[in-house]
């Protein structure tokens, strides 16, 4: 990609920003399409040229993916291409895949480089959005302000000029690394350190929708690991046992069984990093249908 590419036709044409100089990527569009039932063994084989290379755990080879109830865990391109990409979303989520697939539970994990969210994870019951801790090195700042600009143009505004130099409201700050993209004499830089919003329970469906709610922020890795592989075991124990195949979104099991209860299993064996922040409670909006039909 040239330097004198129009980046407004670029971004209509279906192609995105990239960090990469000289390389953009596509937003692809694929229709669906149906398959026949008589093609399903056909296409299983097929697909096992894909399962070989993912690392699926399978007990009958050439028959498909095993288990449909934990949905593919899914991320944004995430910091291997995206500018705004705090982490590499495509290892994480990999790392999670073998820990939690085959399981016919009903479970979906998503994750995405930085609050943006394109991978739109506050839908699932587990998103894990990327967070950095801005560094920031006075002696290569230039004060041309593009940080403040841009924290308040596409964030939330957290930065401020005091005496020519730049100062970060630590408790307003989302470390969505904004000023880092943005800095051009690299006054600001990402934390070695990756760390991670957990956004809980959110769900689509038929009865009560909601978005995911912020459980816990500057979170570790292995500690995202071991909260969800946890939550296995408080679903198996609370799951309504008339459930068809397990198919019950946790949020419901979470509103019955309580949230204290939720959280006791979820945070066993977790060791959080001294910089993490969990909500003591959690409270889900959503919209909640009044099927009495004597609408006001």
């Amino acid at each position: 990609m040239g330097m004198d590419i129009n980046l407004k036709k670029l971004k209509k044409n279906a192609f995105r920003y990239s960090k990469v100089r000289g390389e953009t990527a596509s937003r692809v569009r694929i229709p669906g399409a149906g398959i026949k039932m008589e093609d399903m063994d056909a296409v299983n084989k097929e697909l096992q040229l894909i399962i070989d290379d993912s690392g699926v755990n399978q007990e009958e080879f050439e028959g498909g993916y095993p288990a449909a109830g934990t949905r593919n865990v899914v991320a944004c391109p995430g910091k291997r291409l995206c500018p705004f990409g705090c982490y590499d979303t495509t290892d994480f989520a990999r790392k999670m895949d073998k820990l939690i697939f085959p399981n016919n539970l009903h479970m979906k994990v998503a994750f995405t480089g930085c609050s943006n969210d394109c991978g739109k994870v506050r839908m699932n019951d587990f998103g894990i959005i990327g967070m950095t801790e801005p560094q920031y090195d006075p002696d290569r700042c230039v004060g041309c302000e593009q940080c403040v600009k841009y924290c308040n143009k596409r964030s939330v505004g957290a930065l401020k000029v005091v005496n020519g130099k730049i100062e970060r409201d630590t408790n307003l700050c989302i470390g969505c690394g904004v000023c880092v993209t943005y800095c051009p004499t690299r006054a600001w830089t990402r934390s070695k350190e990756h760390y991670f919003r957990l956004v809980i329970l959110g769900r689509t469906g038929k009865q009560n929708p909601r978005l995911a709610e912020d459980f816990i922020k500057w979170a570790d890795e292995e500690s995202i690991l071991k909260i969800v592989k946890n939550c296995y075991a408080f679903a198996e124990e609370y799951i309504d046992k008339e459930a068809i195949e397990g198919k019950e979104h946790i949020g419901y099991i979470c509103d019955r069984a309580g949230f204290e209860t939720f959280c006791k299993y979820v945070m066993e064996g977790v060791e959080l990093p001294d910089k993490a922040e969990v909500a003591t409670r959690v409270y889900w909006g959503g919209k909640r249908y009044d099927r009495s039909n004597n609408l006001k």
